[in-house]
């Protein structure tokens, strides 16, 4: 559900039993990095006018206190608190965030039914996500940011073997073949994931990072298309191309600038389809990556200026 909608009653305040509390920007470091090295923390991303999140709710605070102190649920009003959904890159919402150990570690969208949420609680708190699968997980996100796709893949294999619903290491795994410019092993990875399983944050970010790659594939060489930019600026589908083609080249602020002034240019170009590409670049990168935080930040600046 878009964040633009509005209308509609707030929800019940949280309970006050320590497991389960509304946190703000101010308080979101305290709330939920800190308290996610002593046990898993969720961050539910609502607002009052959104249908989904009164179902979801109930649901998590339920699952929450079944669990009895081995998670903890923090909810936080993005009306009210805008800051940390944005960096984040939260598009829509209800959205859970789990972190565990400082660090998102899982996820998931939409007013998931009782026995998925259950699911979702049980990985974190019988370790799949936290201890040694963590500290793999973060080894094998290493071995991709240093260029290592074949040693990240070996990882990533490993933990699916031990975990098959590790959505995590399935969606590293699509990324490390991407990294090997493997799309079609990529998209059969990313294909075994069950359809109920598809609203996990890391799926939806492998998947979003393999359209990018199926769409870099269509364009031109880098050079050529500078240079049909530079004859004609005002060629915003050059332009556009040359984004596609430069994200894939690794050149993601050099891709950004690109739509940035397509954005500036003509808003209503292609259907708004400057902006659409800079949103899928981003939630293929991440939102931690120094590409989508500074990015989101200047679109935001055009957008509301």
């Amino acid at each position: 559900m878009s964040m633009l909608q509005s209308g509609g009653a707030v929800p019940a305040p949280a309970a006050q039993d320590g497991l389960i509390k509304e946190t703000t920007t101010q308080g979101f470091m305290k709330d939920v990095i800190e308290e996610s090295k002593r046990q898993p923390v969720l961050i539910d991303f609502w607002a009052p006018w959104c249908g989904p999140c009164k179902q979801l709710t109930p649901v998590l605070e339920k699952v929450v206190k079944g669990a009895k102190g081995k998670v903890k649920l923090v909810k936080m009003n993005i009306d009210d608190h805008p800051a940390i959904p944005g960096q984040m890159g939260i598009q829509s919402i209800p959205a859970v965030i789990a972190f565990v150990n400082g660090q998102p570690a899982d996820g998931f969208m939409g007013a998931l039914p009782e026995s998925q949420v259950l699911a979702f609680i049980e990985r974190l708190t019988k370790g799949k996500v936290g201890g040694e699968a963590q500290d793999l997980m973060k080894s094998a996100e290493a071995a991709l940011a240093e260029g290592d796709a074949q040693g990240a893949a070996e990882i990533y294999s490993h933990l699916i073997a031990e975990d098959e619903t590790n959505i995590g290491a399935v969606a590293g795994l699509a990324r490390a073949f991407l990294a090997e410019g493997d799309t079609e092993q990529a998209k059969a990875t990313l294909d075994k994931v069950p359809e109920a399983k598809r609203n996990d944050t890391a799926y939806a970010a492998a998947r979003a990072a393999l359209e990018v790659a199926q769409q870099a594939s269509s364009v031109g060489p880098v050079g050529e298309l500078e240079k049909k930019v530079a004859a004609n600026p005002l060629d915003h589908q050059a332009r556009f191309d040359l984004a596609v083609a430069l994200s894939a080249a690794g050149k993601r602020a050099e891709a950004v600038d690109h739509l940035l002034e397509v954005v500036r240019r003509d808003r209503k170009w292609n259907d708004d389809g400057a902006r659409k590409q800079l949103v899928q670049f981003f939630e293929a990168w991440g939102p931690t990556d120094e590409a989508t935080v500074a990015g989101r930040r200047r679109l935001s600046s055009i957008l509301f200026a």
